[in-house]
């Protein structure tokens, strides 16, 4: 696939919408193209020659290549973009980044997930719905890890925002819906707020991502 510029393939609400906001602050030239899950636009072979794993994020560049997987492309778009500065100098801050970054990705997602995608683990209709069940237990125990563990501050680098907070923003909005009480967790509640005070993720609104 050739193109001027990036081109993010995204899907609104899921966790593509991390590195459009990280895109926003780089600075970099980008395209997006949205997908609609309802369709299941992300099965169809169009897609499935750029991402054969059918899901989202991907990021197609000028030359064809074509990177996926949300820590991925986050770490790829600081790269780019030094100036920016969305890596930690420190090298322990920079862990502590990825660590939760890792985190998101491994568990808080799969958390999430087991809601709606329970077929990827188990064929068996009871199987679903006993993850289903578990989704609100275990999101809030993951909000609590974040509370306590990943916020050092105002973001999750203390002062210092980093490719961690977009990635930490888009999963913490999914919170509400799984059925925590995002009240019970202060940490998170101003984080969530000062994020969207950020105008990377007003720009993103503005463009109906979020």
């Amino acid at each position: 696939m050739k193109a001027r510029t990036m081109n993010l393939f995204y899907t609104n609400g899921t966790i593509s919408i991390a590195p459009a906001i990280a895109l926003v602050e780089a600075g970099l030239d980008h395209t997006l193209t949205r997908l609609d899950f309802a369709k299941a636009e992300q099965t169809k072979p169009e897609y499935l020659a750029i991402n054969p794993k059918g899901r989202v994020p991907a990021l197609a560049l000028h030359d064809g290549t074509v990177l996926t997987e949300t820590g991925a492309l986050l770490d790829y778009i600081a790269t780019l973009a030094p100036d920016a500065r969305l890596v930690p100098a420190s090298p322990e801050d920079a862990a502590h980044m990825r660590s939760v970054m890792y985190y998101l990705a491994s568990t808080m997602h799969v958390a999430h997930a087991h809601k709606m995608r329970g077929s990827r683990w188990a064929d068996n209709p009871d199987s679903h719905a006993d993850m289903k069940a578990k989704v609100t237990e275990n999101m809030t125990a993951c909000a609590q890890f974040v509370e306590t563990e990943c916020l050092r501050g105002s973001y999750v680098c203390g002062d210092e925002f980093s490719i961690a907070d977009p990635y930490l923003f888009v999963v913490c909005k999914w919170l509400a819906g799984d059925g925590v009480t995002v009240a019970d967790f202060p940490e998170i509640k101003a984080f969530m707020a000062r994020m969207e005070n950020r105008e990377s993720v007003r720009t993103v609104r503005d463009k109906g991502m979020l």
